[in-house]
């Protein structure tokens, strides 16, 4: 299947600009995997599959001024959300510095004026509060809401790429919260809303 037909099958619609910039991330990402290991995604198809994991949020969330993603690694999701976003100023949170060297590099190469990369870790990251900040993988949500403190406020929505631990995860913080859970695939999709 091409890309396009991975995301028709999703109901995930976007501009023909945008699906050539995704398909030429993909490309990118499998060259630079072969050589520095960037991510367990080995085929186009399996980066394509990434990319819809990726993308499949915004079929449910409210589109972000600001979106900061944590720990971005090989760009899911918030790569490939910079791509789908384009009015969307995207700060990508990775300390690993040859994951930091391909986030960069694809950036640039994609043209991608909205997104910017910071090689550290979140706790360090300086900014206004975000809109949104998403993480895919990196930590439990306890811990996630906490080393965001300095970057979020009551305005703030999150969106965690989370497997079946998210329920015991969401225990923990859920008294302090609005949420919703979206399931798909083996994905939990936790998209915490803010207060308003």
């Amino acid at each position: 299947m091409n890309l396009s037909q991975y995301l028709d099958a999703e109901g995930i619609i976007l501009s023909s600009d945008i699906i050539i910039k995704l398909e030429r991330f993909a490309s990118l990402l499998h060259e630079w995997n072969q050589i520095h290991n960037l991510t367990g995604a080995k085929t186009i198809d399996a980066i394509y599959v990434n990319i819809v994991d990726s993308l499949y949020p915004l079929t449910f969330i409210k589109k972000p001024k600001t979106l900061l993603d944590v720990g971005t690694g090989a760009g899911f999701p918030g790569l490939v959300l910079g791509i789908a976003l384009p009015d969307t100023t995207v700060v990508l949170a990775e300390p690993l510095k040859k994951r930091v060297s391909f986030l960069k590099y694809a950036a640039i190469d994609l043209g991608l004026s909205n997104v910017t990369v910071e090689a550290k870790r979140v706790e360090t990251v300086e900014h206004e509060a975000f809109d949104m900040i998403s993480s895919r993988a990196v930590t439990n949500t306890k811990l996630l809401l906490e080393l965001t403190e300095n970057i979020s406020d009551s305005h703030t929505e999150y969106l965690f790429y989370k497997g079946s631990r998210v329920f015991d995860e969401i225990e923990d913080v859920q008294h302090q919260l609005r949420y919703d859970i979206v399931q798909k695939n083996q994905r939990n999709y936790l998209y915490i809303k803010n207060e308003e």
